[in-house]
């Protein structure tokens, strides 16, 4: 160190030193390369198949082979807010920023060139992988002249850099990171959280507010007044595994979908693409779901597991393709509804009649109908055309209220021929007050479409029937008036 250096302030010196910032896990708080591999599942499945001869040539090349065929959109990116402004002060400040990664280079330089605040980029270059003691080295060559390095790290792979570190700081540690820096009696400066807590990300993971759908199961026993202890326990069991399938494939959509979740004005704020979980933990929590789920299976009739499977390979087709076909995407999700029906039925031995089938059908088409017009409508009303890749376009918008209202009063329609019918004579003392459930009916899904209409409906209309009051009014007088009926 020159006579110069050792005559400056701490202070002075500190500002002369590069601050030097690991960027997976910190400036961002998912896993950019682990993103990658989502996005490349997505786009190009056969790619996957590569992945092991990838591997056998060094983790660098691995990252350099993704990121080739990969393009993440920097400007989405959930970033490490609070961080992201130190630097950007420390910047204006003069002070030299370097980004050092084990990301591909191609990655960094993308993430640096948005931001515009570093001045120089050291990253994993397709033959060295640049992590641990492999950045130590390299940050110890570039910084020899500069009094050390000041470093911002995450996880145990930077603990040499933050044991090598004048500075230490930290940013969304981990709990092996504390414990290491514990261990060592490591002191870092600053800590710079930004992340929801778990177990609320969580609960946005799991969707629990989307297990209101699978209450259907227990339709078909109500419906035939089949009430009794046994029927309960059977339904309760069946609505557990569909909530814990169904947790799962929302999990796995999500990690799919992580890229056009980041530009969406409210999906952003999913728990993956917000990078308040990482994708490692959705994986093992959506497996861990699943597992849950099979063997619940084993205490239902065998009738039950064939329909839980047949909602597994739909949502999971549903999220790897089938989505992305315009039509077939909405005619998969109303046919779920009725799948939850007839596993409902099969894990009761409660039958399904063909008035609750036909009504079913056509009424849950309007309502996957009218999540695809929302979406379309609330695009329309900020300027913006589609670009979730799904094929609708702004000029279907009224052909899909059409489509939407049809279905809807047809259900209505078919609501009305099953009052006359024999089974409602059966099962009611005074069936002719079932005739009351028709006009709350119409006022409902009326509603429904004039709000969406109006761009004020949620673009999830299980989400909006939950949340509106006037919805849980007329669902509770339906309630009522069928009670009244027996």
């Amino acid at each position: 160190m020159t006579q110069d250096k050792l005559m400056q302030s701490p202070v002075a010196v500190q500002a002369e030193r590069p601050l030097c910032v690991d960027l997976d896990g910190t400036l961002v708080k998912s896993d950019t390369f682990v993103d990658s591999l989502m996005v490349l599942a997505r786009r190009d499945p056969a790619a996957l198949l590569h992945i092991p001869a990838w591997i056998l040539r060094g983790k660098a090349h691995f990252k350099s082979q993704v990121a080739s065929r990969v393009n993440l959109d920097a400007a989405h990116l959930p970033y490490n807010v609070p961080l992201l402004n130190f630097l950007r002060d420390e910047h204006a400040a003069g002070r030299k920023l370097f980004l050092a990664t084990g990301a591909d280079r191609v990655m960094a330089d993308k993430i640096a060139n948005h931001l515009g605040i570093f001045d120089e980029v050291l990253a994993s270059d397709g033959t060295v992988n640049l992590t641990g003691n492999n950045k130590l080295q390299c940050l110890e060559q570039r910084c020899a002249s500069d009094c050390g390095f000041d470093y911002i790290g995450n996880g145990l792979a930077d603990l040499p850099l933050l044991q090598g570190a004048r500075q230490a700081m930290v940013a969304n540690p981990d709990l092996r990171l504390k414990s290491a820096l514990k261990r060592r009696n490591i002191a870092f400066s600053r800590n710079f959280t930004d992340r929801a807590h778990p177990l609320r990300a969580l609960g946005k993971a799991l969707r629990v507010h989307q297990w209101a759908k699978n209450l259907l199961i227990f339709l078909p026993m109500f419906l035939a007044h089949a009430l009794n202890v046994a029927s309960v326990a059977k339904a309760c069991a069946a609505f557990f595994c569909f909530c814990c399938v169904a947790s799962a494939t929302y999990i796995f959509n999500d990690l799919l979908d992580l890229e056009t979740d980041r530009i969406h004005l409210h999906k952003r704020e999913r728990a993956f693409a917000a990078g308040d979980l990482s994708v490692s933990a959705g994986l093992g929590i959506s497996v861990s779901l699943l597992a849950v789920a099979v063997i619940t299976t084993a205490y239902l009739p065998k009738t039950f597991f064939l329909y839980i499977l047949l909602y597994f390979v739909t949502t999971l087709a549903y999220s790897l393709s089938l989505k992305r076909i315009v039509l077939v995407d909405v005619v998969l999700l109303s046919s779920l509804y009725t799948v939850r029906l007839l596993a409902g039925s099969a894990a009761t031995g409660d039958p399904i009649s063909p008035w609750l089938a036909a009504f079913s059908i056509f009424l849950f088409l309007s309502l996957a109908m009218v999540k695809r017009f929302s979406e379309l409508q609330n695009l329309h009303a900020r300027g913006v055309n589609p670009s979730n890749g799904r094929g609708y376009l702004l000029s279907d918008i009224e052909q899909l209220r059409s489509f939407g209202t049809a279905s809807a009063y047809a259900s209505i329609v078919i609501f009305a021929l099953y009052i006359n019918g024999r089974d409602v004579m059966a099962l009611y003392r005074h069936p002719d007050r079932m005739w009351l459930i028709t006009p709350l009916l119409i006022l409902w899904i009326s509603r429904v479409w004039l709000l969406a209409s109006r761009g004020l409906l949620d673009e999830d209309p299980v989400v909006f029937a939950l949340s509106d009051r006037m919805s849980l009014l007329l669902g509770l007088g339906m309630a009522a008036i069928a009670f009244s009926a027996l």
